[in-house]
């Protein structure tokens, strides 16, 4: 839609074709339904790519505060979650009634419930589809991608890439909750509920939000914001604590004779279900006077470095973007146009450009729309 938004208002002829009957679905589910349409501090170190560098045009070009003018223009009142993350006041249907409006003000048609069969190129696109033949001069897929598919997620727009020989990045469920292996799941599923502030880290990025247990695994804004630099085989470290020197918190409690157990100790700063179910399966049965200092640095690092090994993420189904994509070395970074097949473009999720949680995804997708309606 941002794409046709800017194509319409240079005078192209512009018609928008989706498989779905309603517009907009992965806007209106986002956010809790509230939809965060961006981030005000997004820059290229937001995003996961191949090339971490071809974001950076797109994004200089339409900037926060471009998308941020649109909202205002339309009266839809926002706020400031946290950590630079927008989101509607209402309905995240403001979203979309303000995508729409701008498509049909700039002459962009919307053709619905209509399937496409074939794509070919001669001189032109040739595009068959359900609802009858179309051709054009340019043609954009922003299709995203395999995330979340009860909503109408395919990887159609993979296809497209490789039936014109273009090479895609192996795509992964990103922004995702993990699994645990057979045995940490028997271990933690009764801390099914039980939140804790944490810091986690994966390959060199970490996240300071809250971690969630599930029945099944991990999940919580840090979890998912990890997964997308996770691959199978990775450990996941996790800082517990991280407002505390443990060290010097447990060796201080030493001093001062503290007789309490080590599992009501740390039940001061942590949940109590976690803190006992922290101690038995790592036999912390003593008293905190009791410790030895050798015994006290192994705690604070068990603490402050726990480190967990996911079997997996959750999937597609919940995940909130793909990771991976059209490969941006086929790409030109100013228009989004396939360097070797002119008039086809690749936008938004489909491409190898992935953000992290908060309202970055949605600003690639305004980004590069915009970039690619400059062009085609």
């Amino acid at each position: 839609m941002m794409c046709a938004i800017h194509a319409g208002r240079r005078g192209r002829r512009v018609a928008m074709i989706d498989h779905s009957v309603k517009v907009g679905r992965k806007i209106l589910i986002s956010g809790g339904g509230r939809c965060n349409f961006t981030n005000v501090h997004t820059s290229a170190a937001n995003f996961v790519s191949r090339n971490p560098h071809f974001a950076k045009s797109a994004l200089s070009r339409f900037v926060p505060d471009d998308i941020i003018a649109m909202v205002r223009a339309h009266r839809i009142a926002y706020h400031e979650k946290k950590l630079g993350q927008l989101f509607c006041d209402e309905s995240a249907q403001n979203i979309v009634n303000m995508l729409g409006y701008e498509c049909e003000k700039a002459g962009a048609e919307f053709i619905l419930d209509c399937h496409v069969k074939s794509v070919a190129k001669d001189k032109r696109f040739v595009i068959e589809t359900t609802r009858g033949r179309f051709t054009c001069e340019s043609l954009v897929i922003a299709t995203g991608g395999l995330s979340i598919p009860k909503i109408g997620a395919t990887g159609f727009g993979y296809q497209v890439a490789r039936q014109f020989d273009l090479h895609v990045v192996p795509t992964t469920p990103a922004l995702d909750g993990f699994n645990f292996s057979d045995g940490d799941t028997r271990q933690f599923t009764e801390l099914s509920g039980v939140s804790i502030d944490s810091v986690v880290s994966c390959n060199d990025a970490q996240f300071r939000e809250n971690i969630l247990f599930t029945h099944t695994g991990l999940s919580g804004p840090a979890s998912l914001q990890a997964s997308l630099y996770w691959s199978k085989g990775d450990a996941v470290s996790i800082n517990l604590l991280p407002d505390l020197d443990v060290h010097k918190w447990l060796s201080e409690a030493k001093a001062h004779a503290t007789r309490l157990e080590v599992k009501n100790f740390l039940a001061e700063k942590l949940p109590r279900r976690f803190s006992e179910k922290f101690c038995l399966m790592n036999n912390w049965q003593s008293r905190v006077n009791q410790l030895k200092e050798p015994e006290i640095a192994t705690l604070a690092d068990q603490l402050q470095a726990w480190q967990l090994m996911p079997e997996s993420t959750v999937g597609y189904r919940k995940a909130e973007v793909t990771r991976g994509g059209v490969d941006t070395d086929e790409l030109s970074s100013k228009s989004m146009e396939a360097k070797r097949v002119p008039g086809l473009y690749f936008i938004g999720e489909v491409v190898d450009v992935t953000g992290q949680l908060g309202g970055f995804n949605f600003q690639w997708a305004w980004a590069s729309g915009h970039a690619a309606g400059q062009f085609v």
